[in-house]
């Protein structure tokens, strides 16, 4: 086991995460995730007591990486937009990770629905402060929406993010 016990709980969620995205809820069992992480069961049980702490310590990494983000999307000032755009089809970053595991828990579990309801909100809010315009940071979503979804389903054209900020520039954004 690592050393470091936050190393370990990170090692852990990674786990965890991963085995959702291959196996869904039902083949992520706490072997599985001890197995995948290295790290024995005694070690697993010793950061996480069970499932349900998993599950809750996946989702408060979620809560922590949407965070970060948002603070990211401040920083890029007056293209905050195009930030939101460039980074909705990026996947394979610990917060696509987080935001897929949680997809797959939302399938069952409230505390899952309620965690990714709290993540569009948190964006929908940013955008919305930025733009001054509800419904156009709402269509801004929705097309971060599609490109993430096209980007985690090998639908992505190349040409997609070029396109969108094509029509943005001529809308004077």
């Amino acid at each position: 086991m690592a050393r470091n016990p936050t190393e370990t709980r990170e090692k852990l969620l990674d786990a965890f995460d991963t085995l959702l995205d291959e196996h869904g809820t039902s083949g992520t069992t706490l072997d599985a995730v001890a197995a995948k992480a290295g790290v024995s069961k005694g070690g697993l049980l010793y950061h996480f007591g069970s499932k349900a702490e998993l599950i809750k310590g996946s989702l408060e990494r979620l809560d922590r990486l949407v965070a970060e983000d948002v603070e990211e999307m401040k920083a890029a000032g007056d293209r905050l937009h195009y930030y939101y755009l460039e980074t909705s089809a990026e996947v394979g970053t610990p917060l696509d990770r987080s935001l897929i595991a949680a997809g797959c828990l939302a399938l069952e579990n409230d505390d899952a629905r309620a965690a990714l309801r709290k993540t569009r909100e948190a964006w929908f809010d940013t955008l919305n402060e930025h733009l001054g315009d509800a419904d156009l940071a709402m269509t801004i979503q929705l097309i971060g929406d599609g490109m993430y979804f096209n980007q985690n389903f090998g639908l992505s054209q190349d040409e997609a993010l070029e396109h969108v900020k094509r029509i943005l520039t001529r809308l004077g954004l």
